[in-house]
């Protein structure tokens, strides 16, 4: 076993079996879906339904994102990360265990992938929906941390947006523990790693941004100013240009706040006879669409429905 295990990316084939000392349930990995600094998690199968298993030697750790997950199942009115279905140990011999849990498996496609495929209409729609589900986990006392595009997936029918990891995820008030450099305000110059609102307020700005800078960028001599010079240049981004600069420069205090001038400014994109009265125009799915207007209706509808949802 010592050759097939290296430090913090538990290597297992497909089809090997793991079985709770505890609870006694079976789990066959089928593949690797990532690892990160705390363990590996594996897509695995148990009774012909599929699961994502997360197994680590750091049983601390481990621990501390189970508190989490169960954390998040206490919120009401949102769905924050999967669902948690067990929690164990795997015992390879008397003096080595390793810990793992079980969560639900969400499927589905990145979120950059979502909107190049689907259109940049859906901009709107997602940063709307997970701003909701960011006021919902602050005021549940948390703060994401490690919000970044490879911990966010877009489920379909009707499309979605659920996070995947919650492996970050700190208490308010606390330094944050695990962070990204291009997600992270620290890095940037532009903040404190202090586990607040305006932290995952920052991170929220640099996915949307890496939708549009795939291979993402240095931060330059000036990190501000190549923050707000991509962002000025990121032309699908324009309507919410102003929001996003709110959050970058660290000016809102919670989610909700951010939310609510980005509905204003949403539904002020679609009205007649606005300010600068010269709608843009730029391509969903080949087809050129109003930006002002297609939008504010799309967006907006979209975003209504999706709070009837589970």
């Amino acid at each position: 076993m010592n050759q097939a295990w290296k430090k913090q990316d538990i290597n297992l084939r497909p089809g090997t079996a793991i079985t709770g000392k505890w609870h006694q349930h079976r789990y066959v990995m089928k593949q690797k879906l990532g690892n990160g600094a705390v363990g590996t998690v594996y897509l695995c199968e148990r009774n012909g339904k599929y699961a994502a298993l997360k197994i680590s030697e750091n049983s601390t750790s481990m621990t501390v994102e189970v508190n989490v997950l169960k954390s998040l199942q206490k919120v009401q009115g949102s769905r924050l990360g999967p669902s948690l279905l067990d929690v164990d140990d795997w015992e390879i011999s008397r003096n080595r265990k390793y810990s793992f849990y079980v969560m639900e498996y969400l499927q589905g496609e990145p979120l950059g992938h979502f909107v190049s495929r689907h259109g940049y209409e859906w901009v709107g729609i997602f940063m709307l929906q997970l701003l909701d589900d960011l006021e919902h986990l602050h005021q549940a006392g948390w703060v994401f941390g490690d919000l970044k595009s490879e911990n966010l997936i877009v489920l379909k029918q009707p499309p979605k947006v659920r996070w995947i990891d919650v492996g970050g995820t700190t208490q308010i008030g606390r330094a944050i523990k695990e962070y990204t450099e291009f997600y992270d305000r620290g890095y940037w110059g532009m903040g404190s790693r202090r586990a607040e609102p305006s932290y995952d307020l920052f991170a929220f700005v640099m996915v949307f941004l890496n939708i549009y800078y795939p291979k993402r960028f240095e931060k330059g001599s000036n990190p501000k100013a190549t923050l707000l010079r991509k962002l000025h240049d990121a032309r699908q981004l324009r309507v919410y240009r102003e929001c996003l600069k709110k959050a970058l420069l660290g000016k809102y205090q919670s989610a909700s706040q951010m939310r609510n001038e980005l509905l204003h400014t949403i539904h002020a994109a679609g009205t007649p006879g606005r300010a600068d009265n010269r709608p843009s125009r730029f391509s969903f799915s080949g087809a050129p669409l109003l930006e002002g207007g297609g939008i504010a209706l799309i967006a907006l509808f979209y975003y209504l429905s999706s709070l009837l949802l589970p």
